[in-house]
């Protein structure tokens, strides 16, 4: 292994497991809270009820992915439409706004759809369970 990609690897763990985490700990408050916030979002939105239930894949399931390694681009392309979804339904009005300390009111789920959309492209690295050769990795 190379210099060069031994940092490549270490970056890409470093990118995949900080996603991972962050995403996680919102999957966790969504399933100590429940899913009633969520189900009244997609209803308001059209969509049928199960919907909601997405949200647990796209915030528990994906994020182990990601952390652990395994099925790591699969697991950050879910991530960033479970942010497509958020951005949709939840901030779109804030599309165009500013924070009030500065920057885009949306700079944190900016960065999470462009951090798993990063993940989705880059793989996993050798840093994982899957490992550079695993399927989806």
């Amino acid at each position: 292994m190379s210099r060069t990609q031994g940092t490549q690897d270490l970056g890409k763990a470093i990118l995949r497991i900080a996603l991972g985490v962050l995403i996680l700990l919102h999957g966790i408050a969504k399933l100590m809270a429940g899913p009633g916030f969520v189900m009244q979002v997609v209803a308001q939105a059209g969509l049928p009820s199960f919907v909601a239930y997405g949200v647990y894949i796209g915030e528990v399931v994906a994020p182990i992915l990601l952390i652990i390694g395994l099925f790591t681009r699969l697991g950050g392309l879910i991530i960033a439409v479970n942010m497509l979804f958020a951005l949709g339904l939840v901030h779109v009005k804030q599309l165009g706004e500013m924070a009030n300390t500065g920057g885009w009111a949306l700079e944190l789920q900016g960065m999470y759809l462009a951090a798993a959309l990063a993940v989705a492209f880059l793989g996993a690295g050798r840093l994982s369970v899957g490992g550079i050769d695993g399927k989806w990795n």
